[in-house]
């Protein structure tokens, strides 16, 4: 395994390239400049909602402009996250920062504009054909009548949130660059903790060296707890203010509005998950009992229950996962492999590079892949998620106008999530050796795990807190964590031990900046197991199914592109198919286990 202490030691084959995005610093200004003086041109187009011809001239300078811009901060957000805290990178993130206030600003004349028309008038527009293709996009922001204020309203809205502290990038800056976790000593070796070695490292099998990763970690997120409350009360309230400023009751009704899926789908959900969390202490009991430990504390929860003495390559690992993907065909595999022929993902773990890992899309480039390879099977499983995601965009963009090339998570992670099942059903059918066939079962249950009962758990906590401000209340750090206790004893019973930090783990969790994410992993990876199983069962239908599934663009309801796979999320069913598919994993588990013994 390489161990890098910064990002100047590590190979350019394992670094991203993002020459095709923005070559270099010349280039990023240069268009940065461009865009400056094409936003100029904005003013021309006031009135245009009157005009059929004159609103088409509008669409298509847009749309070139979102693009732009869109190029622009996505390679000011990946400078960013290699290397934390350089200065002249943030400074472009504040200057992109800047330039998408004054966009905003400058276009905030639109949509008043157009919700001044009557149905008639709006309906009259369409006779210009040119502006078909834009209809659905249009509509979107018709159906906004009641939730646009006047263009001068929204001016000030954009200026004020601009203006206001980006609480997501200061924490992720604080818990990535500023806190010294400090070191541990393995084999005579001292390695620097950070949150981008900490999993590996609380994998250690010497107890001791576990719990003094956990304490020497999350000593110093205690220490800074109350800040990161802080930070997290006004991302919170600043979300509750935007959607009531713009007559939503609160932050969770104007997510129903925009993603159009009726409440029933999140209660089955949180319903079925919950009324079935003896199937996760089942799974816990079972890590007990394959580990021989008397008892399941905290800091062994990271452990893994199936050793296998195999380091993964990036090499073997990019080879693994194509031989996973290669049930979903030709043009698939052939997308995948291109993420890897020009170099796409950026592997390595060094402290100062941000922490977790993620897919960037823009609307006319492929995306990038950010991660921390730890030459475990779990970065394998990383590399085939944020991969799915990759060539879910590639598909998207072949196969829609610019102005769709995006769609939402609820959509986004079925694609990374049904690549994570096919990687562990691969491995169990596959592998050489029984051991790494149930390492390839433990894989999916941890999938399983994190992204059914952890998202419906944090999903729903998420819900509760955001409540809880909206009642007039403040977040604070023994507010989060009473919560945090509160669910980690609903959710593992007497399975596990918690300690005194287990309440803290809501300070890492960057998700709880990204508004009500959670809770899309926990419908995806339902509908992601339901489809990887028929297509592994040989449903060609349902694998040309998926296919277009993943074509599908923006253009699209949510709850539309789900019906391609004949889905129904509001229905309990999906759910209880996916505590049903993890129970089967957790009995074939134990069965192949034994025979090991």
């Amino acid at each position: 395994m390489q161990i890098f202490k910064d990002r100047n030691e590590v190979p350019e084959e394992y670094k991203w390239d993002l020459t095709d995005i923005i070559k270099d610093d010349n280039e990023y200004e240069e268009k940065f400049n461009h865009v400056k003086d094409e936003l100029k041109k904005i003013i021309n187009f006031k009135g245009c909602t009157k005009d059929s011809k004159k609103l088409y001239d509008f669409l298509q300078h847009n749309i070139y402009l979102c693009a732009l811009i869109t190029r622009l901060s996505s390679y000011a957000y990946l400078i960013n996250d290699q290397e934390l805290g350089i200065s002249s990178n943030m400074q472009k993130l504040t200057k992109i920062e800047d330039l998408e206030s004054e966009y905003s600003n400058k276009c905030s004349f639109f949509a008043p504009e157009l919700l001044t028309l009557t149905q008639d008038e709006y309906n009259y527009l369409f006779n210009n054909k040119d502006l078909i293709e834009y209809k659905p996009m249009l509509d979107d922001i018709y159906r906004l009548k009641e939730h646009v204020l006047p263009e001068d309203k929204e001016i000030i809205i954009n200026t004020l949130n601009n203006a206001s502290i980006s609480y997501d990038s200061l924490s992720s800056t604080m818990l990535n660059s500023l806190h010294n976790y400090g070191t541990i000593k393995i084999d005579d070796k001292e390695e620097k903790i950070t949150p981008t070695n900490y999993r590996r490292l609380t994998k250690n099998k010497n107890k001791n060296i576990r719990k003094e990763v956990r304490n020497k970690f999350f000593k110093v997120i205690d220490q800074y707890a109350t800040i990161s409350a802080s930070l997290l009360n006004s991302h919170v309230k600043t979300s509750i203010v935007n959607s009531k400023l713009h007559n939503f009751k609160d932050a969770w009704d104007e997510k129903l509005f925009n993603y159009k899926i009726p409440q029933e789908a999140y209660d089955s959900l949180i319903k079925t998950v919950e009324s079935n969390v003896d199937k996760l202490q089942k799974f816990y009991n079972i890590f007990k009992e394959t580990l021989k430990l008397d008892t399941l504390d905290s800091c062994d929860t990271n452990l893994e229950m199936i050793e296998l003495d195999k380091e993964y390559s990036i090499e073997e690992a990019q080879e693994l996962c194509l031989k996973s993907i290669k049930v979903l065909g030709e043009d698939y595999y052939n997308h995948f492999k291109k993420i890897f022929e020009n170099r796409y993902i950026d592997y390595a773990s060094y402290p100062g590079k941000c922490s977790g890992g993620y897919s960037l899309s823009g609307l006319d480039f492929d995306s990038r892949i950010l991660m921390s390879y730890n030459y475990d099977l779990n970065s394998v499983s990383t590399i085939i998620h944020e991969g799915g995601h990759n060539v879910h965009h590639q598909y998207i963009c072949e196969n829609n106008p610019l102005e769709y090339c995006d769609v939402t998570s609820i959509i986004a992670e079925v694609a990374s999530l049904t690549n994570e099942c096919l990687l562990s059903s691969y491995l169990a059918e596959n592998a050489t050796t029984k051991q790494e066939k149930l390492k390839g079962i433990e894989n999916i249950l941890d999938v399983l795990v994190s992204n059914l009962f952890g998202a419906v758990r944090e999903g729903k906590m998420e819900i509760d807190f955001y409540n809880y401000v909206n009642d007039g209340n403040l977040i604070t750090k023994d507010y989060m964590n009473e919560l945090t206790n509160k669910t980690l004893k609903m959710y593992y019973g007497d399975a596990v031990n918690i300690d005194d930090y287990s309440k803290l783990s809501w300070v890492v969790r960057s998700h709880y900046y990204m508004n009500y994410y959670l809770l899309s992993y926990a419908i995806c990876i339902s509908v992601a197991s339901f489809v990887s199983n028929e297509i592994l069962n040989g449903n060609k239908d349902m694998l040309n199914k998926y296919i277009k599934f993943l074509s599908a663009g923006s253009n699209n309801d949510i709850i539309d592109i789900f019906k391609i796979l004949d889905i129904d999320i509001a229905k309990e069913e999906l759910y209880l198919n996916a505590i049903d598919y993890f129970n089967n994993l957790l009995e074939k588990f134990v069965k192949l286990r034994d025979e090991v013994n």
